[in-house]
């Protein structure tokens, strides 16, 4: 393009950008759109809001096939299950059916001692009268050893059967419930990648995708626009950029509004955004314009559109 040209479309794009009058600029509505996307790919099952539809927080936007995300939670969890219930029963010892167990044949082991103690001082006293053999005598003795021998082994072992699992047991399993836990945490963040919900209430700009179309991780399937992120964007001439400061309050006017709204100044550019091709000069600094942004209340940020041109006055 010839530099006659360009020094032309330049002149003429200030002169658009400069003011619309004494203390009122030109500029247009514009978004900040919010690309959501799962962190997961996956087929797109269903768009649950269509664009053009305004949604509140938490809204389900669409969702992924997660067949496989669902089954290795499944299996996460009955992991979880299953190591939780080996803790639980190392931590409390043998089963009670086999505590009952041992504690029965502790109980027949003490009446068997107790008859073969009586046996043995019955002989003892046979024995000084003649009436028994000292053979018959050693037997009932070592009857007695046996079976009071037997009574402490069942009692040790009862005590045993009550005993939680050894420490450094009990350690490693509850390093693999922890593991366990972990997982399932895991697999219920992979489900829940495979159904995007709305971070903030706003506009559904756009979707993406089609249904039954495949979605590598990290692209953007719906494309939101939040109240909160609708900003007003005007242009003002180097010589009245003094008059405006951050937080100052606006009058504003877009074409299909009846009525005016007010904004505040969000963000002053510190640098000119447009300058003619030429070397600065006094004559040419009168050209030098600024872009100023400036955030609508919420309530009247609904009803604007990005793209529209728009008005904006000094008070």
């Amino acid at each position: 393009m010839p530099a006659r040209c360009l020094l032309a479309l330049v002149a003429c794009f200030l002169t658009a950008c400069g003011d619309a009058g004494d203390g009122a600029f030109q500029g247009y509505v514009e978004g900040e759109y919010v690309y959501l996307a799962s962190a997961r790919a996956g087929r797109l099952e269903a768009l649950t809001q269509p664009k053009g539809t305004a949604v509140m927080r938490d809204a389900v936007l669409c969702r992924l096939e997660a067949d496989y995300e669902r089954e290795a939670l499944n299996a996460a969890e009955a992991n979880l299950e299953s190591a939780k219930a080996r803790l639980e029963d190392m931590e409390l010892g043998r089963r009670p059916e086999e505590v009952s167990m041992a504690e029965a044949q502790l109980r027949q082991a003490k009446a068997d001692a107790a008859y073969a103690q009586q046996q043995l001082l019955r002989n003892e006293a046979l024995r000084m009268g003649g009436g028994v053999s000292q053979r018959a005598l050693d037997d009932a003795r070592a009857r007695a050893k046996a079976t009071a021998a037997r009574v402490a082994e069942l009692e040790s072992q009862v005590d045993v059967f009550n005993l939680p699992e050894r420490d450094h047991r009990l350690k490693a399993q509850r390093a693999l419930v922890a593991a366990e836990l972990a997982r399932v945490g895991q697999a219920r963040w992979d489900l829940a990648q495979k159904e995007l919900k709305a971070p903030a209430a706003g506009l559904v700009v756009d979707t993406l995708y089609r249904v039954g179309e495949w979605v590598a991780a990290g692209s953007p399937v719906v494309q939101l626009l939040p109240p909160g992120n609708v900003k007003l964007r005007f242009f003002v001439p180097e010589k009245q950029l003094s008059r405006l400061h951050p937080g100052m309050e606006l009058r504003c006017r877009v074409d299909g509004r009846e009525a005016d709204f007010s904004a505040r100044v969000s963000w002053i550019s510190p640098e000119a955004e447009y300058t003619p091709p030429i070397i600065y000069s006094n004559e040419t600094r009168s050209k030098l314009c600024f872009m100023v942004e400036a955030r609508p209340e919420p309530a009247v940020a609904v009803s604007l559109h990005p793209g529209q041109p728009l008005t904006v006055s000094l008070p």
